[in-house]
């Protein structure tokens, strides 16, 4: 088997690991926002133990893309989709660690009255999850344009964002009383907005692994 060969097999290996990585935190993203909303605690716990596994894989496709630079010495193309795999991967694990807060959240919000403001939450996590998928298509397919369109879905949440702040501090000035847990509403908003940006970085970094060039796509 040639180097040439043998490195492509290897790439390939990575892409599948990244898929499923991006996978995990797409469903533990869907189980944290369908815990806040119903209030299920064990759903959310279960949400939350599932981001160990998406650290777990970080370590494991960074430490094989390391391995690959180091024995292979790939250059161009090759050597640009090996630094963007460091990229993908720092974004979705950080994106992991929100979806944990946001499981956080639904267990220390659960048997309280709900708040209608988590209507927005889940459409912040709606488009999050819509994110997620665009990006790592766009990885994998090496689709600048597609990455592009899913880049520009981060407006959406933050325009949620922006609404649900300006409600919520509405509420907690009419209802002091409420204050305490209503902070935790601005809190998680702020954890799914910057979901839509490390998705945003996920596109940035496929617009460098096809192009070269150093994008910032949601000025």
């Amino acid at each position: 088997m040639s180097t040439r060969t043998a490195l492509q097999e290897e790439l390939a290996k990575l892409r599948y690991d990244i898929l499923g990585m991006a996978t995990r935190v797409e469903e533990n993203l869907a189980k944290a926002i369908t815990a806040l909303k119903n209030q299920d605690v064990s759903l959310a716990k279960e949400a939350k133990a599932g981001d160990k596994e998406v650290d777990t894989l970080q370590l494991a496709i960074e430490d094989a893309a390391a391995v690959l630079i180091a024995t292979q010495q790939p250059v161009a193309r090759d050597l640009r989709e090996l630094v963007t795999v460091f990229k993908v991967t720092y974004n979705l694990e950080r994106a992991g660690d929100y979806t944990a807060h946001l499981a956080k959240t639904a267990i220390k919000l659960a048997g309280e009255a709900p708040f209608r403001q988590i209507g927005r939450l889940d459409l912040m996590a709606g488009v999050g999850l819509r994110m997620i998928k665009g990006a790592v298509s766009a990885y994998l397919n090496w689709d600048v344009e597609a990455a592009r369109a899913t880049a520009s879905m981060d407006d959406e949440i933050d325009h949620e964002h922006k609404a649900l702040i300006e409600e919520t501090l509405g509420l907690m000035k009419d209802h002091p009383e409420l204050i305490q847990r209503a902070s935790k509403l601005l809190t998680t908003s702020s954890y799914l907005e910057r979901f839509g940006d490390h998705m945003t970085n996920v596109c940035e970094a496929v617009v460098y692994m096809v192009e070269g060039k150093h994008l910032e796509l949601n000025d």
